[in-house]
């Protein structure tokens, strides 16, 4: 049953709220639900979701009831007040759908690059394959992870080089991949370890690692660490410490009323056995609110949600 993220970020939005439209409320009969397309411009609704930091201001304004983004980290740092934003803001989760996932930095063996923080002292002249998509949560936390690490993206371009956005994911059978091995492109920065990680490295791409220290700068200001295993990515030479992208957290304000956010669990909760996700069987709610690995509790939960999940037993 499993599915991309637009459709089940729409799955999710739908489901939650055809339960509520059906269910004893009527302050939801006449709920009107419309979908924009991820990195458009037009939208009038109050289910939201998509993979921006817009969207994180939306729910904020009070214009979307509720809304779900991938990774957790932007959300992270918008409830702490950290990174872009100055004070901590009105955010709290009622779940989060599993997804583990690192962001990944592949660059061809013959720039001699290994690691992310090379490129300050190299200064080398290359062109790395970025999201097409400006709006992307990818974009601003590329900006954030260089930076970290003592450079910025735009000195690609200083350099001789080039910060290439364009294209989406970069599938093994994707343009962009074949850019890569071809040496049109001389890296990719991206997200979707598990769709091209291993068949990058297989490639004979250098995954890049962090410092120790850049880690910490982003863990400071909101993001998560992760690792990208060579157990799970045989065809790697080591283990690669990153920054996480993983969780697809379904959130709405902190001050939204306990018995809406009570109705959207259950309609989460009734309607799981439609909603696609990454793994098999239906969407596994019963784990949706503990810490884990693919599902990070780095965002409060709501109240309501959280009494509704200890009266579930799944808390």
């Amino acid at each position: 049953m499993a599915a991309n993220p637009l459709t089940t970020r729409s799955r999710v939005m739908l489901e939650m709220a055809s339960e509520m439209v059906g269910g004893p409320d009527r302050e939801f009969k006449q709920t009107r639900i419309s979908f924009r397309s991820q990195g458009g411009r037009e939208w009038s609704h109050s289910f939201y979701g998509a993979s921006t930091f817009e969207m994180i201001d939306t729910v904020v304004r009070g214009e979307a009831m509720i809304a779900m983004m991938n990774p957790v980290g932007p959300l992270s740092m918008a409830a702490k007040g950290k990174g872009r934003y100055s004070s901590p803001q009105p955010v709290r989760c009622i779940a989060v759908i599993p997804s583990e996932d690192q962001f990944v930095m592949a660059v061809r063996p013959e720039t001699g690059i290994k690691t992310l923080e090379e490129f300050a002292t190299k200064k080398p002249k290359l062109k790395i394959g970025l999201r097409g998509q400006l709006d992307h949560a990818l974009t601003p936390m590329a900006i954030d992870i260089t930076r970290a690490a003592g450079w910025e993206l735009d000195d690609l371009n200083k350099w001789g080089g080039e910060a290439k956005r364009e294209g989406n994911i970069p599938f093994p059978n994707g343009p962009k991949f074949a850019q890569l091995v071809k040496g049109e492109l001389d890296g990719v920065f991206d997200e979707a370890s598990s769709s091209w990680c291993n068949e990058a490295a297989k490639a004979g791409m250098n995954i890049l690692s962090m410092s120790e220290a850049t880690v910490k700068k982003l863990e400071d200001v909101g993001y998560r660490r992760a690792t990208i295993r060579k157990s799970v990515f045989p065809a790697l030479k080591q283990d690669i410490l990153t920054i996480d992208f993983s969780g697809w957290p379904i959130f709405v304000r902190a001050d939204l009323a306990d018995d809406i956010v009570t109705q959207m669990c259950a309609g989460l909760d009734a309607r799981k056995h439609n909603i696609p996700w990454e793994g098999e069987g239906p969407l596994p709610v019963e784990r949706m609110a503990r810490d884990a690995v693919d599902t990070p509790q780095d965002v409060p939960l709501h109240p309501a949600a959280e009494k509704f999940w200890k009266s579930k037993g799944y808390l």
